[in-house]
């Protein structure tokens, strides 16, 4: 799967001010991100507030990116839930012919055991019709996937191909990197140890970050995977502010007063989220005028 090596964003879902999809702010910011470096999208993750869409809506913003892109880049699309069976009728049904492969996030609130983790994905993996990257988020999910079963998985399974990494843990990423097959992509789902973890042996990232500033972020992704440290690290400390300020306040939240500030779209999100703060604004608006 080397159309996921390197820097893939999760997009965000433009709203107009009446709390619309805003679907020419969605083309502009999937133009910004492909004409400037990254390798590929990923569509209705967590950061396009995917649970706030309707049926109706989410087959807009997938139509819609995919105008967009055009074929230029990959496609990822975001397929998960704790509905086992729900996610594999969305998996079968949906069409899925632009898209590389699916991302797919542990089940969140029903807490399962890992035993449980690994029979949801052993399911899913038998009827995907599209390549899985699987999606380990313990702060969102409240439960961690541990590696041992992220490996069990990736040997068990060959249409299991990659992991999505969010647990903001080193150690946990370099058992992964370390265990799982050698074809096998661990993915850094945490965008301030994005260039760790790719030094250690990591495919690249799914960032948010990186939708913001895609040039100077993929630019930093390619260093590290061509064993750059010195010159990629430039580039992480210059844009580690950022990552602070657009996290302080919930995602998608600070991404999006990164858009506006850039005058790429609007920052409206949908309740029960609600746009940053003030001070927190000054601090971004600081921050893009600077860089």
């Amino acid at each position: 799967m080397k159309e996921l090596i390197g820097t893939g964003v999760a997009l965000i879902t433009p709203f107009t001010e009446n709390f619309e999809v805003d679907v020419d702010g969605l083309k502009r910011v999937v133009n910004f991100n492909i004409n400037n470096g990254i390798d590929y999208l990923v569509v209705l993750g967590t950061t396009a507030e995917s649970v706030t869409l309707t049926k109706k809506e989410k087959q807009l913003v997938i139509d819609t990116i995919i105008e967009a892109s055009a074929g230029k880049v990959p496609l990822v699309l975001g397929i998960g839930g704790n509905n086992t069976q729900e996610v594999i009728d969305e998996m079968q049904t949906r069409d899925l012919t632009a898209f590389t492969a699916i991302l797919s996030v542990s089940p969140m609130y029903n807490k399962p055991t890992q035993e449980g983790i690994y029979q949801h994905f052993a399911a899913i993996a038998q009827m995907a019709p599209k390549p899985i990257i699987l999606y380990n988020v313990p702060g969102r999910t409240a439960s961690n996937m541990l590696p041992e079963t992220v490996i069990r998985l990736a040997h068990d399974f060959d249409s299991i191909v990659a992991i999505k990494e969010a647990a903001g843990d080193m150690v946990q990423a370099m058992r992964l990197i370390a265990g799982c097959p050698k074809d096998f992509l661990v993915i850094s789902g945490d965008d301030m140890i994005t260039l760790p973890m790719i030094l250690a042996g990591g495919a690249g990232v799914i960032s948010v970050i990186g939708e913001g500033f895609p040039k100077e972020f993929s630019e930093m992704v390619h260093l590290g995977l061509n064993k750059k440290a010195d010159d990629a690290y430039k580039i992480h400390y210059k844009i580690a502010p950022a990552i602070d300020y657009i996290f302080a306040e919930g995602n998608p939240a600070g991404i999006k007063a990164v858009f506006s500030k850039l005058g790429i779209c609007g920052d409206t999100v949908r309740l029960p989220l609600v746009g940053v703060s003030t001070t927190l604004r000054a601090k971004i608006d600081a921050f893009v005028n600077a860089f």
